[in-house]
C-alpha cells in the first residue's frame, strides 16, 4: 500500500507485453477513476511481459509529457535505480499478477499495514535429540529458528536418563537460544534447567513434587491424556507453590477421541479463564495422512479463537516437513484474522501451496489472434481450458496429451527443433502440464507458484534463444523477438 501518496496528482505510465495489453487497459479503465491518477500504456514489442529487463526497457521506454512515475510488472529483472536516473521520474515494480493492481493502489477491504504481528509463540522439537551429535543439534536449532520457532525443544527418549542433556543446553543456549526440555525424568530435567532451559513438558502428579525446584515455567497435562483426570490437583499444587504454568489438555489424533480433545481446551478455558494454556499441536499433523498446512492453519487458528499463546510442534514425517514455516505464516494469518474480525482469505498467499494462483485464461480467440500478429521465430506456451497450448508465428496448436502435442509441433514444416531447443519445450510442457493437473497458473519461463516453497526459476537464456521457427518475415522486416 501506498497511502502517503497522493495519487490525484500522480500520471502514471505503465509498461507491459503484448499479451497483458487487453485485461491491464480493462484494469485501468475502472480503477484510474476510483483511486484517482491518469495514465498512458505503453505496449512493449515483446509478448511476455515478464521477460523484460530493466536494462532492455531502457533502451525503448519513452515516457509522455507530464509522467510522474512508471510502474512495470512486478516479475521484470533488472536495477531499478538505473532506470529512475536515466527517466528523470520514479520507476518502480507493481504486482507481478496485474489482478493485484486495485491492492497495489491501496483499494482493499481492510488495512493491511499492521499485517505480519502476532501473539502465538512456536516452540520446534527436535525428536530423539539424545541420539543426536551436539552439532547436530545446533545445526537442526538454527534451521528451526529461521523458520519461525521461538523455543528449540530437546526431545529426549522415554526410560532413558540423557546424562549431556546439560551439555547440549548450553550449546544451544551459548547460541541465543530459547530452550525447553520435553520429558517426564526429574533428573533430566532438573540437569537441564540448570544449565538454561526455561520451559520444562511435561508436570503430571508423577513428577509434580520436583517442578517447585526447577524454578522455570512448565506445562501441566493430565495424568489420562484422554480425560482431564488429575489435572485439577496438579494445577493447583502448582499454583500453591508459585510455579509458573501452561496448561495443556492434550490434543488427541482424529478416530482416538480428536473432537472431545477439542472440547477439552474449550472447557479448560471456563475453568481458568486467565490460565495460560498450550497445544502439541503435532499429535495431529504428524499423524494424519494429509499434507500439514491446512491442518496448522485451523489449529492455530482455533488457539487464536479462545487464547492459546503456545504451540508445539514437529517436523518428523515427511508431509510435515515444513510445519515451522507454516506455523509461522498461520500465526500472523489468523491473529489478522480474529483482531480485525475479518475473514482469512486472500491475505496469505503463501500457504496455498498446491494450488496457489489462479489460473490465467486468455482464450481460444486471444491465442488465435496473437499467432497471427507473432513475426519472430520463438514459440509461446499456454496452459489453460484443460489443453496444452504452443503458439509460433503463424499458427496455434493444442492438446491435452504433451507427447501428442509435440508430434503436431514437429510435424508443421516452418518448425525445426535442435536437441537444445527440444530439451526447453519438453521442460516447460512439464510444468504446463503439472498446472493443468493441479489447477495452477503457468507462465512460460516462470516458476509455478507453491507458496512459501517456491523456488525462483533459474533462467536459461542459452536455451532460449534458439529460434524454432523457421521465419523469413522476421529477418526481413528487423522484428524483436521476445528473448
Amino acid at each position: 500500500m501506498h497511502e502517503s501518496i497522493d495519487w490525484s496528482q500522480e500520471h502514471i505510465h505503465v509498461v507491459t507485453g503484448k499479451l497483458a495489453e487487453y485485461s491491464l487497459r480493462r484494469v485501468l479503465e475502472h480503477l484510474a477513476p476510483r483511486v484517482g491518477f491518469s495514465y498512458s500504456v505503453q505496449v512493449m514489442n515483446i509478448t511476455v511481459a515478464a521477460l523484460m529487463t530493466t536494462t532492455w526497457i531502457g533502451r525503448k521506454l519513452t515516457i509522455p509529457s507530464g509522467t510522474t512515475r512508471v510502474l512495470l510488472p512486478g516479475a521484470v529483472r533488472g536495477d531499478l535505480e538505473s532506470l529512475t536516473a536515466a527517466s528523470g521520474v520514479p520507476v518502480v515494480r507493481g504486482p507481478e499478477d496485474l489482478r493485484r493492481l486495485a491492492e497495489y493502489f491501496g483499494q482493499q477491504s481492510r488495512d493491511f499495514i499492521e499485517y505480519g504481528r502476532f501473539d502465538i509463540e512456536i516452540v520446534a522439537e527436535i525428536n530423539h535429540a539424545p541420539r543426536m551429535h551436539r552439532d547436530a543439534i545446533v545445526l537442526e536449532a538454527r534451521r528451526l529458528k529461521q523458520n519461525g520457532a521461538d523455543i528449540i525443544d530437546l526431545g529426549c527418549d522415554p526410560g532413558d536418563v540423557w546424562n549431556d542433556v546439560d551439555e547440549a543446553v548450553k550449546a544451544l543456549k551459548a547460541e541465543g537460544f530459547r530452550v525447553s526440555i520435553d520429558s517426564f525424568e526429574p533428573r533430566e530435567i532438573l540437569k537441564a534447567v540448570r544449565a538454561g532451559a526455561e520451559l520444562v513438558l511435561s508436570v503430571n502428579s508423577t513428577n509434580v513434587a520436583a517442578a517447585a525446584d526447577w524454578n522455570c515455567e512448565v506445562v501441566v497435562v493430565p495424568d489420562v491424556p484422554a480425560t482431564l483426570e488429575g489435572l485439577d490437583e496438579t494445577v493447583e499444587r502448582l499454583r500453591a507453590e508459585r510455579v509458573p504454568m501452561r496448561i495443556d489438555p492434550v490434543l488427541e489424533p482424529i478416530g482416538f477421541g480428536f473432537a472431545a480433545s477439542l472440547g477439552r481446551y474449550l472447557e479448560v478455558r471456563r475453568r481458568w479463564p486467565d490460565a495460560e494454556l498450550f497445544m502439541g499441536i503435532g499429535n495431529l499433523t504428524e499423524l494424519t495422512d494429509v499434507d500439514s498446512a491446512g491442518l496448522n492453519v485451523l489449529l492455530l487458528g482455533f488457539c487464536q479463537e479462545i487464547g492459546i499463546r503456545g504451540v508445539l510442534t514437529t517436523e518428523v514425517i515427511h508431509w510435515a516437513a515444513s510445519s515451522v514455516r507454516e506455523c509461522s505464516l498461520a500465526r500472523s494469518l489468523v491473529y489478522h484474522a480474529v483482531t480485525n474480525k475479518t475473514l482469512p482469505k486472500h491475505v496469505e498467499p503463501k500457504l496455498v501451496t498446491l494450488r496457489g494462483g489462479r489460473p490465467q485464461v486468455h482464450g481460444a480467440e486471444i491465442l488465435e489472434r496473437l499467432a497471427r500478429s507473432i513475426r519472430d521465430p520463438n514459440l509461446r506456451f499456454f496452459a489453460e481450458e484443460d489443453r496444452l497450448h504452443i503458439v509460433g508465428a503463424g499458427f496455434h496448436i493444442s492438446d491435452r496429451d504433451p507427447f501428442e502435442l509435440f508430434k503436431q509441433l514437429r510435424a508443421l514444416p516452418q518448425v525445426d527443433i535442435d536437441s537444445d531447443h527440444a530439451f526447453y519445450i519438453g521442460y516447460e510442457m512439464s510444468k504446463a502440464a503439472t498446472a493443468l493437473v493441479l489447477g495452477k497458473d503457468y507462465r512460460q519461463d516462470q516458476a509455478l507458484d507453491w507458496g512459501f516453497l517456491t523456488r525462483d526459476e533459474i533462467p536459461h537464456r542459452s536455451s532460449h534463444a534458439i529460434p524454432a521457427v523457421r521465419s523469413c518475415a522476421s529477418e526481413k522486416n528487423n522484428v524483436t523477438t521476445d528473448r
